[in-house]
């Protein structure tokens, strides 16, 4: 499992050391340079402290008398080039054969070597590049060392930082699993740093979205309940009924009238089904290119015997290829309400007419009915569950509309109801957004 506060340790000790490194050598690297540099400026002041008149030859001084620490060695040529003097006869360093500055090789190691003519005399004034290194080392220990000092307590630093600053995730977590199922109230903002207002936000957001969906399931069966509780105790009398019949014709009677209510209870469970599944908050499909034009050639298909047997003319005036992004088994569920509905509320004789129409990218579906219609102001309500207007009387579930909305909501389409030609009927339009799919 990934952790965030290792994540950050590790990477926060990691820089730190990787930049305590960086700043370490280059700290010796300028230490280097200005030791380099004092050095040099000693031997120069070294070799100009010499007389400028001519001396004789000087006695070289016993090995012993030579201090461990003497790392400076002078040597002195007079003008013919006669050495006359060598601070350090065990172990003469390499002649430059240049004035002023050099840097000589030699078996045990390089050597910083400066020469100069001082009157009439050549004085030449070496010393180890080694001594440079180790002063180097020694001023840039001295620079670093308090902050060598302090890198335990500069991570204990950063551990509890990055502890106090994860804090408030934990308090998060704490309040999130100390709640029971039924607590949905939204999570406190307040005080909160910004980083973890979005977290607690987007919880907040799915805390409603279930509150929501709680309470539709609770709703939604609390009135399927009660929808339910009618039919069933029709077919419960309907049953006892049957039961007490005498004759063959009084049976058939008892038994038609209860497969009756065995159908209107069946198309109850199926439409309450369809409800719930259409619902905003469930599990939804992924969306697919639809012909429009082909659902509806389907629906008018399988709803022609219906229509014939209440001689009602159904058809369809469009036939072009009209597609859209969408769920094609929902699309087909809403418009076969839509017509089943149509058909159900128009009259003998009467017509239902589908259209599919694009113009300018926006599709649209039209049911248009010579029905009883729909008035302006029941318009609202009859999208709600178990409503059931005046027109409708008690013979519907008042569930089709219901469902139309929520396959609509699901599609973002709208939904208009307005009269039909002449005044007459009801005309439903459902208009779906714009898609590039469609073709005008």
């Amino acid at each position: 499992m990934t952790s965030i506060r290792r994540q950050l340790l590790v990477w926060l000790v990691l820089g730190f050391s990787l930049a305590t490194i960086a700043a370490a050598i280059g700290v010796y690297r300028q230490a280097r340079l200005e030791a380099g540099e004092i050095l040099d400026f000693q031997l120069q002041q070294m070799a100009a402290a010499f007389p400028k008149e001519g001396f004789g030859p000087l006695t070289m001084p016993p090995v012993a008398a030579i201090e461990p620490g003497d790392v400076v060695v002078v040597q002195i040529w007079d003008q013919g080039g006669v050495q006359v003097y060598l601070s350090r006869p065990d172990s003469p360093p390499p002649e430059s054969h240049g004035m002023g500055f050099s840097t000589v090789s030699t078996p045990d190691g390089d050597w910083r070597v400066y020469s100069a003519i001082v009157g009439n005399n050549v004085i030449q004034v070496s010393q180890p590049t080694s001594v440079r290194e180790e002063l180097a080392a020694a001023m840039a220990l001295r620079t670093m060392l308090p902050l060598l000092v302090l890198m335990p307590l500069l991570i204990l630093l950063i551990w509890i930082t990055v502890g106090r600053g994860l804090k408030p995730l934990n308090v998060v977590a704490s309040a999130v699993g100390m709640r029971s199922a039924e607590a949905l109230q939204p999570l406190p903002e307040h005080g909160l740093p910004t980083e973890v207002k979005p977290l607690v936000s987007a919880l907040n957001e799915l805390l409603a979205r279930l509150g929501r969906s709680l309470s539709f399931q609770r709703s939604f069966i609390a009135d399927a309940a009660h929808e339910l509780r009618t039919p069933l105790a029709a077919v419960q009398l309907q049953i006892q009924v049957a039961e007490r019949t005498r004759t063959d014709d009084e049976r058939a009677a008892a038994f038609a009238q209860l497969k009756g209510g065995v159908d209107r209870a069946t198309r109850l469970v199926g439409q309450l089904l369809a409800l719930a599944r259409y619902e905003p908050e469930a599990a939804e499909q992924p969306f697919a290119p639809v012909n429009l034009t082909d659902i509806a050639r389907d629906v008018v298909v399988e709803r022609a015997p219906i229509a014939d047997a209440k001689e009602i003319d159904l058809g369809l005036s469009s036939v072009a290829p009209t597609q859209i992004m969408g769920d094609a088994e929902a699309l087909r569920v809403m418009l076969g309400n839509l017509v089943d509905n149509a058909i159900h509320y128009t009259p003998t004789r009467g017509t239902v007419d589908l259209e599919v129409r694009t113009q300018s990218n926006v599709s649209c579906l039209v049911v248009t009915d010579t029905g009883p219609g729909i008035p302006p102001a029941e318009r609202e309500r009859v999208f709600d569950r178990f409503y059931r207007g005046d027109t409708a009387g008690q013979t519907g579930s008042g569930l089709g509309l219901a469902i139309v909305r929520r396959v609509a909501q699901r599609h973002r389409a709208s939904i208009e109801l307005g009269e039909g030609s002449g005044g007459r009927g009801l005309k439903v339009t459902v208009c779906f957004p714009e898609n590039p799919l469609a073709k005008a």
